[in-house]
């Protein structure tokens, strides 16, 4: 099992250790994880940076990595929160660190962050979802420097009522703009698995959303538990691969120094 969405006290959301994380995935006999700590710039009506030193987070994980190199396998990811206007940023960071592994995440719109400052209140589901998919749509158009697209869909998780949440119809167009870019790009999507966490009842992102990019010649996919504390490590893996072996796909994905290789799905 290969969980390639998983984080560490390097997150600012996550209070477990990196040697922490990687006991519980080794207690949960995966095969290989790859840290995605989240970098996030200019975020609030104050613009801050919610990030971490890469010299240090790189010194950690060469500890972990080589204390546990008989047991488990260990990279270094990250994941960025995407703004239109912070391409020139992410991609100096991105270019000037040894990661081997990129996502690509939305997780604030115009500096407001979706979960934190309530980006969903008082607008209309269909709203919500619309500014949303249109904000990924302008980040995908002029940035290129990442493997995959993170949980997709999602502002799903927040919002205070998941029965209002409109129906994939209404808003597919967006979702197909941004499939074929991403299959023009050449890059991938990831299924997160923490849809099931937040009692969403599906994956990020949701099967329509699978079955797309399926159809629409995407291939390359990864798994992640989008893990913030270990006994979410792995969670719901085995699961997410049968629904891709249902859906057609052969392959999932894993990285490492931003190389793709193909793992058969058994």
């Amino acid at each position: 099992m290969y969980d390639f969405h998983v984080h560490s006290d390097f997150s600012m959301d996550c209070k477990y250790l990196m040697e922490e994380m990687v006991l519980g995935a080794i207690d949960k006999n995966m095969k290989s994880i790859c840290f995605t700590d989240h970098i996030d710039f200019d975020l609030t009506e104050n613009r801050i940076d919610v990030d971490f030193r890469p010299a240090d987070y790189f010194k950690k994980i060469k500890q972990v990595k080589y204390k546990y190199m008989q047991d488990i396998e260990i990279l270094a990811g990250v994941e960025i929160g995407m703004q239109p206007h912070l391409n020139h940023r992410y991609n100096d960071l991105i270019e000037n660190n040894p990661f081997d592994f990129v996502i690509m995440s939305i997780h604030a719109i115009d500096g407001k962050d979706i979960f934190l400052e309530n980006f969903t209140h008082g607008k209309e589901p269909i709203e919500a979802l619309n500014i949303y998919y249109e904000y990924l749509y302008e980040c995908l158009k002029n940035y290129s420097n990442y493997d995959v697209v993170g949980h997709i869909d999602y502002i799903d998780r927040y919002f205070e009522d998941f029965s209002t949440i409109p129906d994939f119809k209404m808003y597919s167009f967006h979702i197909e703009k941004i499939l074929k870019t991403v299959i023009e790009q050449g890059k991938g999507i990831e299924i997160n698995t923490a849809g099931m966490r937040y009692k969403l009842g599906y994956y990020n992102p949701k099967v329509e959303i699978l079955r797309l990019y399926k159809e629409l010649g995407g291939e390359i996919i990864t798994i992640g538990s989008d893990a913030h504390s270990p006994e979410y490590i792995g969670h719901h893996y085995k699961e997410a691969e049968r629904l891709l072996r249902e859906l057609g796909f052969k392959y999932i994905y894993i990285f490492k120094e931003r190389k793709k290789f193909p793992i058969h799905i058994s």
